[in-house]
């Protein structure tokens, strides 16, 4: 398999829910197919919005933006209130304001507080005020954050113009937006490799990008990385089998892997481990394993990692991919990433294209998962103890909101 064709395939934005994502889906399905292992897709729902109109006023002065998709339609007008902090004074500012934060995006939790404060809008800002580009960002307003609570609109606007929104102490502020909100519909790409056990592990990378990226490194980086342990796997006699999950829309929460625990719960119980990964393959960059299981886990990979000559750092923790629904459904999972510094690897972006990856250094990341995947798919018993560490549950909880973070 040539490693730089399948980043020359998918070279473009293929977000969720969108026809383009739906093409590497399919790419990566003939991928599988091509290696002799057959593969489906199954489709899930994502909430979608298609932007009609997208105004935004500040002083009665016209401001470039991008409404936030399913944060409904309207206009609504008033005051300025820029905010970079949560804390309860913070948040009792907000009070029939239109509220600009330093984020790109918005928790659970503050949202809440927003919305109980009486906030009547949001702006977030995205992008660099020195960078020669001018991008803003499509983002959503996600239906896990909004819960039970009423929709407000929501827009981005580039960072430099929020400098400029307090630098002139603007007073009032009108956002108008239109769109189309329906049911989109977002896949799953699985592939099998069976062993002896009706018991499985299940790799993982999700393969949708953000609506500026071309997603090389963030993340067709680990759908490679999947595809080279399915070519150096298939064909040997396994003891657990091999399930290999390429996730739809993770970008948007997790939305691939979360339906597919939905969707495999029986099938859970019969799932020892999860090997996700996210982000590997880049020029320069510290390999860590993160793991959402007991530590014995950890200090085996230390340990093993050691053995091969392969540096790595690992540590227990909750690490925000598609690892995190499969240890919040019991089953112990580890996330594998090489993390390059965002100058030299950027996410989330128009910089995130095929040139920041080392064929060769994605290769030997391959080798070592392999080497890793091998061990735990032939071992007699699986090791790993299938129970998730209070330590672990309580990030979970509060990764998947449902307790706010200790202060």
């Amino acid at each position: 398999m040539k490693l730089q064709s399948i980043f020359d395939q998918t070279d473009f934005v293929h977000a969720s829910g969108t026809k383009e994502e739906l093409q590497v889906a399919n790419y990566l399905k003939e991928q599988c197919e091509t290696l002799g292992v057959p593969a489906e897709l199954e489709s899930f729902r994502v909430a979608m919005g298609e932007i009609e109109e997208a105004h935004l006023y500040a002083d009665g002065m016209g401001i470039p933006c991008k409404a936030l998709t399913c944060c409904g339609s309207g206009s609504v007008e008033g005051e300025l209130y820029y905010m970079p902090g949560t804390d309860p004074v913070s948040i009792a500012g907000a009070k029939d304001k239109i509220v600009l934060m330093d984020t790109q995006g918005i928790g659970f939790f503050t949202y809440q507080d927003l919305m109980k404060a009486g906030a009547k809008a949001i702006l977030f800002q995205y992008g660099n005020s020195y960078y020669p580009h001018t991008d803003i960002d499509q983002r959503d307003l996600r239906e896990a954050v909004v819960g039970e609570e009423k929709k407000v609109l929501c827009a981005m606007i580039h960072s430099a113009q929020a400098v400029e929104l307090v630098k002139n102490k603007v007073k009032q502020i009108r956002l108008e937006i239109r769109q189309k909100e329906y049911d989109g519909e977002s896949h799953n790409v699985i592939a099998e490799l069976p062993g002896k056990r009706e018991e499985w592990i299940v790799l993982s990378a999700h393969y949708d990008t953000t609506s500026l990226s071309h997603g090389a490194y963030d993340n067709m980086s680990g759908c490679a990385g999947l595809l080279g342990i399915m070519e150096q796997m298939k064909g040997k006699e396994l003891n657990y089998g091999l399930r290999f999950v390429f996730c739809g829309s993770e970008e948007r929460g997790l939305l691939g892997s979360k339906a597919y625990v939905r969707d495999h719960e029986k099938e859970l119980r019969q799932t020892v481990l999860n090997i996700n990964l996210d982000m590997i393959g880049t020029y320069m960059g510290k390999f860590i394993a993160c793991v959402s299981a007991e530590e014995k886990l950890t200090h085996y990979i230390s340990y093993m990692a050691a053995e091969v000559g392969f540096p790595i750092a690992a540590e227990n923790g909750v690490y925000s991919s598609d690892s995190t629904p499969f240890a919040d459904h019991g089953v112990p999972a580890v996330s594998f990433a090489r993390i390059a510094n965002g100058n030299v690897a950027p996410i989330h972006c128009r910089y995130d294209v095929k040139d920041v990856m080392s064929m060769e250094q994605l290769q030997k990341d391959i080798d070592f998962l392999t080497v890793f995947t091998g061990r735990f798919a032939n071992a007699a018993v699986c090791p790993v103890a299938r129970e998730i560490p209070e330590t672990i549950r309580k990030q979970l909880d509060e990764y998947l909101f449902r307790k706010r973070k200790e202060a």
